[in-house]
């Protein structure tokens, strides 16, 4: 009989410690979950990037001025494959590039026979907008406005959901491969023109 029990109880305690177990392991994946699965904290190079880094992309509508030559100053803008087709010299590549870059190469290349010690001006007048997906009440894609902050673009999109993680979202730059976390209410990030902000869920 004392066996019997002794077996019965040793069983019982098998079963309370794996289910102990699962339960941590669950709680393990749902922390990992609420951590965007393991996304690093924003860079202070990224807290810090502004327009005066600004990598030009598709969307964006610019302004070429070349003094002295009202034949050649317009409008002009990116295209989807991150080209800008200019008079005379055909298409320059800007996507990815920044706004001196592409006004060095412009200035380059008027000067080989087209025109004479060319001074060339490049500026932005549309940028591309940004994104912001998750739980927020209006999801979607939104004119870029100079100055913006992270808090602010949540607020345009219509504030959090009830479901809403608001203590940490994450941020994808224009110029970046993978997400950033951004603790909110301790830094105040600039979105950029191209960026994605996403929402995730509170578990807790």
């Amino acid at each position: 009989m004392d066996s019997k029990h002794d077996g019965g109880r040793l069983a019982g305690r098998r079963r309370a410690l794996a289910l102990a177990g699962a339960v941590v392991v669950a709680g393990s994946l749902l922390l990992a979950g609420c951590a965007g699965a393991g996304a690093p904290p924003i860079s202070s190079a990224d807290v810090a990037a502004g327009l005066e880094s600004y990598h030009l992309g598709a969307g964006d509508r610019v302004r070429v001025t070349v003094f002295n030559e009202p034949s050649l100053t317009g409008e002009y803008n990116i295209t989807p494959g991150g080209a800008l087709a200019f008079p005379l010299i055909g298409v320059v590549s800007a996507g990815g590039r920044t706004i001196d870059a592409v006004q060095q190469e412009l200035t380059g290349k008027l000067a080989e026979g087209y025109v004479n010690d060319p001074r060339v001006s490049v500026e932005v007048l549309n940028y591309r907008p940004f994104y912001i997906l998750g739980e927020v009440n209006r999801p979607g894609e939104y004119s870029y406005a100079s100055g913006m902050t992270v808090e602010q673009a949540i607020a345009r999109a219509g504030g959090f959901t009830y479901r809403a993680n608001e203590k940490t979202v994450f941020l994808r730059r224009q110029t970046g491969t993978g997400e950033s976390a951004v603790p909110l209410r301790s830094a105040q990030v600039a979105v950029l023109p191209g960026d994605t902000i996403r929402i995730g869920e509170r578990y807790f």
